[in-house]
């Protein structure tokens, strides 16, 4: 299943596959490779990366890299591979935030790792409150005009910012492709504006954290396993996320996708692409099993207004 993105002649898998965690250097390789393989075979052409993901930074995109030359050689072309800029990539004063200087040169590292000419999709990964918006913009139209990306997007901005990056793009020339904004039942803040200026402006959208780092799983039913990201030093998803009031709605959204016969997984994915507005949803999967699962999500992406309503109240 493809979706078109926004105003654009870019078609999106439903689901797209991110590279955030589970495919650094402390990870397996082969459980990392293991994964792209099923995602690609499943129809999921669109790969998306950070220059910081990890950890440490940089390692996913060498990893991805590597995968790429060893096992889909001839393939770039069905493959759109995004990365992006923002967040603290190296010490001093030019690796991070949104400069030109920080972007195009982050962007250049970024092709080294992954042993690529170009990117399909550059995003600036989040606002810079001191660098003026209109530097940050330029440098997205340059490296477009360089043939390093072919789009452009933007991440983590909020509506207002997001509607006057986009309408800078505009005027240079280099139409906003996409926006990746957090988005889960439990993240919703992205209502409150940011869908309606997308919408309008014919910006594709790509929820990150669909599953909220996996709280959206059968994962927490029961407390916290061992396994879990919630359970590891190095991930964003910490003990004290999982509270009792948590675990609760997490058991009462559990029953009502029991009874539409979809996992917690599955339904919390469906809840997201039953909006037009959304492109595509970015997940991540810590094995190939994990990802399988999410892929049933696409069976059924329509909700009663009961179930609606009963979402409603458990997520308010």
């Amino acid at each position: 299943m493809y979706r078109r993105c926004g105003n654009s002649g870019l078609k999106l898998p439903a689901i797209s596959l991110g590279l955030w965690h589970n495919f650094g250097d402390v990870d397996v390789v082969a459980n990392s490779r293991a994964i792209i393989k099923l995602a690609f075979d499943s129809g999921i052409t669109h790969f998306d990366l950070a220059n910081n993901y990890g950890p440490p930074p940089g390692s996913a995109e060498e990893n991805f890299g590597k995968i790429l030359k060893d096992d889909f050689a001839g393939y770039r072309d069905e493959m759109i591979i995004s990365t992006k800029a923002g967040y603290t990539m190296w010490d001093g004063p030019y690796g991070d935030y949104g400069s030109k200087k920080y972007l195009v040169a982050s962007l250049d590292q970024s092709l080294k790792r992954m042993g690529l000419e170009y990117v399909d999709i550059f995003y600036h990964h989040r606002p810079d409150p001191d660098t003026p918006l209109e530097e940050t913009m330029a440098a997205l139209d340059l490296i477009v005009r360089q043939g390093k990306a072919l789009y452009a997007g933007i991440s983590n901005y909020p509506a207002a910012e997001a509607a006057r990056a986009i309408e800078m793009l505009k005027a240079l020339g280099t139409p906003c492709l996409i926006h990746q904004p957090k988005y889960s039942m439990f993240e919703r803040w992205v209502e409150g504006g940011l869908l309606e200026v997308l919408e309008k402006e014919g910006v594709g959208c790509i929820p990150f954290s669909p599953l909220a780092q996996g709280l959206l799983t059968n994962k927490y039913l029961h407390g916290i396993p061992a396994d879990s990201r919630a359970a590891k030093s190095h991930g964003f998803l910490k003990e004290g996320d999982v509270t009792e009031d948590r675990i609760r709605q997490i058991k009462q959204l559990n029953d009502i996708a029991v009874a539409r016969n979809q996992s917690l997984a599955q339904m919390a994915l469906a809840w997201l692409l039953k909006d037009k507005r959304i492109t595509s949803v970015l997940i991540g999967a810590s094995k190939p099993a994990q990802l399988e699962d999410s892929l049933h999500c696409l069976e059924n992406t329509t909700f009663s207004e009961t179930e609606l309503q009963a979402i409603g109240e458990i997520l308010a």
